[in-house]
């Protein structure tokens, strides 16, 4: 699956400094297209692209506290966080809101 995976606020520092990742997913196995969700997205992220320090980036199986998730431009609080599902060619934005004074 083709994604555009976008990192800012200081997240892009985790994965080699590159802000903007266009990567192919491939599905977990007994995986259908239909069902792929954030949930393994963030599984693939964490160990594909985080190269350093993933607690600043996850907690759990979710991002931490304080990042902003856009799919397409759209919250995912708005579409079932976790359980969003993701499609061939969406965008997705992990923005940091923390940032050190």
């Amino acid at each position: 699956m083709q994604l555009t995976l976008e990192f800012g606020g200081g997240l892009e520092l985790l994965c080699d400094s590159e802000k903007i990742h266009k990567v192919n997913v491939d599905l977990p196995n007994g995986t259908e297209a239909d069902d792929f969700t954030m949930k393994h997205l963030l599984s693939w992220v964490r160990t594909n692209l985080i190269k350093e320090r993933p607690e600043m980036f996850m907690k759990g199986d979710t991002v931490r506290p304080g990042v902003l998730v856009l799919v397409n431009d759209c919250d995912w609080e708005l579409s079932g966080q976790l359980d969003t599902r993701i499609e061939e060619k969406d965008v997705i934005v992990f923005i940091s809101t923390l940032h050190g004074g």
